[in-house]
């Protein structure tokens, strides 16, 4: 996602369709598609937007791959239930332990208490 930045003649021009938010949160995902073993990880978001999510991760995964992806989210609703925004989409990028995955679909999930209790 970082990447989308060009720079022409000293001054970068931003190609990104959705404004990146700065969020450092823990991000889980597991990988939907059939190709290979079964595979599950952990990582932290740099940055999300309405239609992508940029994150670091010590595995390798390559474009192509479908993931749902899990991040527990910073705000509660109404201020005392804690949420949880679940999305799946397609690795878009890899590289230099980051991966950018392009939100396919998402939904946001109440969490459980012993999951908030945890966060």
């Amino acid at each position: 996602m970082h990447e989308s930045v060009q720079t022409y003649g000293g001054v970068g021009v931003e190609r990104r369709l959705s404004t990146r938010f700065p969020i450092a949160e823990e991000i889980r995902f597991r990988v939907l598609d059939r190709r290979g073993e079964p595979h599950e990880g952990t990582g932290l978001t740099v940055d999300m937007s309405r239609s992508g999510v940029l994150f670091t991760t010590s595995s390798v995964l390559a474009p192509g791959r479908l993931l749902e992806v899990s991040v527990n989210w910073p705000v509660a609703l109404d201020g005392t239930c804690p949420l949880k925004f679940v999305a799946v989409g397609h690795v878009v990028r890899t590289g230099r332990g980051l991966a950018a995955v392009k939100i396919e679909k998402y939904q946001f999930k109440t969490r459980g208490k012993a999951t908030a209790a945890r966060a």
